[in-house]
């Protein structure tokens, strides 16, 4: 039996498997291996699903308070959207340079080293992906009880409740085959676009019924003050957030080189359209007044527009927060499989069920990360929280391709868009995140205080080679205890 050499750091010095893969393994069902099981429609359901969710339904509130006036609103929607579809376009020129899974992880290892990628690796690990989920999670929960509790909130407890078990559902979704996810993706990538587009149709109907006084005077009232347009920008960024999640699971993907791009220019117009015609529904139906005092913007528009079917609503955005949580899972999972096989986490994280092939330990220990969570409630506060940090760190990737342009010129470039998508998009994050700092200077503080707190982990766990034993064999027992638990090996091993 051979003996697989592990990266270093948290991951022991050896472990016993079966023997490796070789180059003429590829194609055998023998090798424990990721399969490339996503076609271009598969890619665009993963982005328009992850981007649709809770966002839409949780942001109109907090961006029109922020903005001050719908048509100032509307503006900041737009842009959000062209914002990310820049921000897109650069990721896939990074993705087709750098072929690999993990996004970010992957490509700001790529320009700058070990270190900010496993401080990427660390806020993803503890904030983005759990913050974002738990987010998403809460709003399900939420909207599928609302109806059994049509005139008061949902009782916290069970809201937490049934959060944690559609987390736990899809996780075992994800576990059991990546056929099962897709599909799921699909079906519920296409209801919600379905669902999005009757909210516009219904509230053309209440126009043209002669209700036009909500969309009168669009621009009074608008903010100009840099850091709440700073805010508004972050609460769109929000609701956009995922469009660069296929960029996770670029290994699985087929032909990446042509199926990144069109993904994303199939996708990122459609979301930007869906997106901007639901916010012209509710602005249509709903007074500024009837917005800002509303938790939920989507149950307030059903409830004054469609009568005894109102309950239809909670449903559909039940749907949109479960597809979009189910493509989060999936997606992100995968990001942190590759940090664990190059050594940034535990060897246990990156190993695969050597039946269905799939990274079951990294899906279940990023479930028991995202239920932690699952008591937040402060949904502005986490908004904030998130997307600055992970605007420094979409910072990091985009200024990575621009010094790859500079110190590697001749490196294969499938995809070179104009230089001046890249600077554009680096002068307004930037701007972004300085503005945010002076007008929530806490949770921009805390996102800081936590990536700093990485570089000492990083230094103890993965730079210190000279570990005591005890620590080693501690670590190996518990990737041993995984590897067995769960009836995982490590990628390219063959099963025994």
């Amino acid at each position: 039996m051979a003996k697989v050499s592990a990266a270093e750091g948290l991951a022991p010095k050896t472990m016993d498997v079966g023997s490796e893969c070789g180059e003429n393994d590829k194609d055998s069902s023998e090798c424990v291996r990721l399969k490339k099981e996503l076609s271009l429609m598969n890619g665009v359901a993963i982005i328009v699903g992850v981007i649709v969710g809770s966002g839409i339904f949780v942001s109109p509130t907090l961006l029109l308070k922020h903005s001050g006036s719908k048509g100032m609103a509307l503006i900041v929607w737009v842009l959000s959207g062209f914002l990310s579809m820049v921000g897109a376009l650069c990721y896939a020129e990074l993705g087709t340079m750098i072929p690999k899974s993990g996004g970010d992880y992957a490509y700001i290892g790529e320009a700058f080293g070990a270190l900010p990628s496993f401080l990427y690796l660390w806020v993803a690990l503890f904030i983005l992906v759990p913050t974002g989920n738990a987010i998403t999670a809460l709003t399900f929960a939420q909207n599928i009880l609302k109806p059994l509790w049509p005139a008061c909130k949902p009782p916290e407890d069970a809201v937490s409740l049934i959060a944690a078990l559609i987390t736990c559902f899809l996780t075992v979704i994800n576990c059991y085959n990546v056929k099962w996810v897709t599909r799921v993706q699909d079906s519920f990538t296409a209801a919600k676009v379905l669902a999005l587009l009757v909210t516009f149709i219904a509230s053309l109907w209440y126009l043209f019924s002669g209700h036009t006084e909500n969309l009168e005077s669009m621009m009074q009232g608008t903010k100009t003050d840099p850091g709440d347009l700073a805010i508004a920008f972050y609460t769109g960024l929000f609701s956009y957030s995922g469009w660069n999640y296929l960029n996770f699971v670029t290994e699985e993907l087929k032909e990446p080189y042509k199926n990144l791009p069109r993904a994303i220019c199939i996708s990122m117009p459609v979301v930007t359209m869906v997106y901007t015609f639901t916010n012209v529904a509710f602005f249509a139906v709903l007074s500024n007044d009837e917005i800002l005092a509303s938790e939920a913007v989507a149950v307030t528009f059903s409830e004054k527009i469609l009568g005894v079917v109102a309950w239809i609503m909670p449903l559909f955005v039940a749907l949109c927060t479960l597809g979009s949580l189910n493509g989060a899972i999936y997606a992100s999972s995968r990001l942190f499989f590759v940090g664990a096989r190059n050594g940034h986490l535990p060897l246990a994280i990156s190993l695969i069920d050597i039946k269905r092939l799939t990274p079951v330990p990294s899906l279940v220990f990023m479930c028991i990360v995202t239920l932690t969570l699952l008591m937040s409630n402060n949904v502005e506060s986490l908004i904030v929280y998130v997307t600055a940090v992970e605007a420094l760190f979409t910072l990091s990737s985009v200024a990575g391709l621009l010094w790859m342009r500079y110190s590697r010129p001749h490196m294969r470039r499938p995809i070179r868009v104009n230089l001046i998508l890249p600077i554009a998009f680096l002068v307004i994050c930037a701007f972004l995140v300085v503005c945010s700092c002076f007008t929530n200077p806490t949770e921009v503080g805390v996102g800081i205080a936590l990536i700093a707190l990485g570089v000492p982990v990083y230094c103890i766990f993965i730079r210190w080679q000279a570990k005591p034993e005890w620590l080693q064999l501690a670590c190996d027992s518990f990737n041993i205890a995984c590897s067995k638990m769960f009836l995982c090996l490590p990628e390219d091993s063959k099963e025994l």
